[in-house]
Parts: C-alpha cells; sequence; structure tokens
C-alpha cells in the first residue's frame, strides 16, 4: 500500500513550488519508501484536511485556521500527518529500518537547526514569495495573493520590481552565506552537513533551493548563478539529492 503525499502543482507539470513538501518528498524517496502524489490547489486544502479528520493548530492573523501542505494519508496506520517535521519523525518511528532523516538521535539539533534556517531567510523572504507565486496554477494563485499579500502589507507584484532584483539576489546570497557557514563544519568530508550522510538539515535546505530551480529553470543562468556560489557547495549538495527528487 502505497503512502499519499498531498502536494499543491505548480505550472511545471509533476514538481512542486513548497519548499516544506519538498522536505518530504525527500524523507520518502531517500527512505525507499513507495507513495503517490495527489495533488491538490490551494484552495481544496480545507476540505482535505476535513476529509482526512485533521485539526490544523496553526492560524492566520484573522484567527481563521492555516491550511497547509505536506500532508500525508499512511494506509498501513490509517493515520494522516502533516507538518514536514512531524511527519519525518514519524516516518523514522514507523520504518525504523528504514535510512533515518534524524540519525544518531538527532532530532533535537534539527529541530534547532531549522529555527535558525528560518530565521535567517527573511532577507530573502520577498524573492522566494515572488518565485514560488509566479509559479502556481490560476486555482491556487488568489489564494496564496491574500495569505501573502495579509503579510508582506504590499501587492506581490511590487515584491521584486526589475531594478531591485540584483539587491534581492544579494540577500538570497547573504542567506545562503549563514547556511554555507553551518556546512563548512564539516570539514569538507562531504556534500551534506554531516559530511557523507544525508540528514533533515539538508532536506530543509534543498527544499529551500527547489523553489529556485522549479521556478527559474534548470539551465537559467539565474539558477547557475545560485548554485555556483560558495565554490560550488550547492552544487555539489543539489547533485547528490537529485536521486530523491
Amino acid at each position: 500500500m502505497n503512502i499519499v503525499l498531498y502536494d499543491v502543482p505548480s505550472t511545471s507539470p509533476g514538481y512542486s513550488m513548497s519548499l516544506n513538501t519538498w522536505r518530504t518528498r525527500y524523507c520518502l524517496n531517500y527512505k525507499g519508501l513507495p507513495f503517490i502524489t495527489e495533488w491538490v490547489e490551494f484552495p481544496h486544502l480545507e476540505s482535505l484536511y476535513a476529509k482526512l479528520g485533521i485539526v490544523p493548530k496553526a492560524m492566520k492573523a484573522n484567527g481563521s485556521p492555516h491550511y497547509t501542505v505536506p500532508v500525508i494519508y499512511d494506509p498501513l496506520t490509517n493515520k494522516s500527518i502533516y507538518d514536514s517535521m512531524a511527519i519525518a519523525e514519524y516516518l523514522d518511528q514507523q520504518y525504523s529500518d528504514t535510512p533515518q532523516i534524524f540519525p544518531h538521535n538527532t532530532i533535537g539539533l534539527a529541530q534547532t537547526f531549522t529555527e535558525a534556517f528560518m530565521s535567517y531567510i527573511p532577507p530573502a523572504r520577498e524573492l522566494l514569495i515572488w518565485t514560488i507565486f509566479v509559479c502556481l496554477r490560476p486555482p491556487s494563485i488568489q489564494y496564496f495573493r491574500d495569505d501573502m499579500e495579509a503579510k508582506v502589507g504590499k501587492k506581490l507584484e511590487d515584491l521584486v520590481p526589475d531594478d531591485q532584483l540584483s539587491a534581492h539576489m544579494t540577500a538570497l546570497q547573504g542567506v545562503l552565506e549563514k547556511i554555507n557557514n553551518l556546512y563548512a563544519k564539516n570539514a569538507g568530508k562531504g556534500p551534506f552537513i554531516m559530511g557523507e550522510e544525508l540528514s533533515w538539515a539538508d532536506v530543509v535546505v534543498a527544499g529551500f533551493l527547489m523553489c529556485f530551480r522549479v521556478s527559474t529553470g534548470e539551465d537559467s543562468q539565474k539558477w547557475k548563478e545560485i548554485i555556483s556560489w560558495h565554490d560550488g557547495r550547492w552544487t555539489a549538495l543539489m547533485e547528490n539529492m537529485r536521486k530523491y527528487e
């Protein structure tokens, strides 16, 4: 029986624009667990949650429930889980005989890394939002617009004007510089933050980068520029993550 991964589709068929869902996709593939993807547009997530019996804990600024992806349904246990890290913890526990996303009992460290990573993103937040927005399909565009414009306080079209793109790219490079400093602690012993062993941190970073690869196109000059930074650190990471896409 296949696990079901619920994801929001993009204008690139078969590819997601959710950095969080990419985390789950990487986890499932790394663990070798059979799964299928069911594509669900943002406006239909509320009915999906109701069908699966999930009550979201997160709330929007206006007090309404915040419905997000990823969500998985595991027919083996009849369980539905949402939130990428909660899903990863579940998969490690339920399928303990598969490669571990949190090796050597590193769940606490992984949580700390995730919090640090999310705290680094704000300088590149507007570029990330725009990158995702331009690849959504029509059914999800207005939902995403309403949600994001309430958060950023401006029209999405005003997030990354052409004359400010260079500054936004510099901001993104600065975000990745902080992550690079952490990766450098492995003393060059492998492409992953733990050297040769993949872990949750790599899943988080790769999911973030995939949004830019899918949106700009793998052959685009912008993508080639991004993965060239920091002596090709991100080229090495993404090439080693490719088999888990």
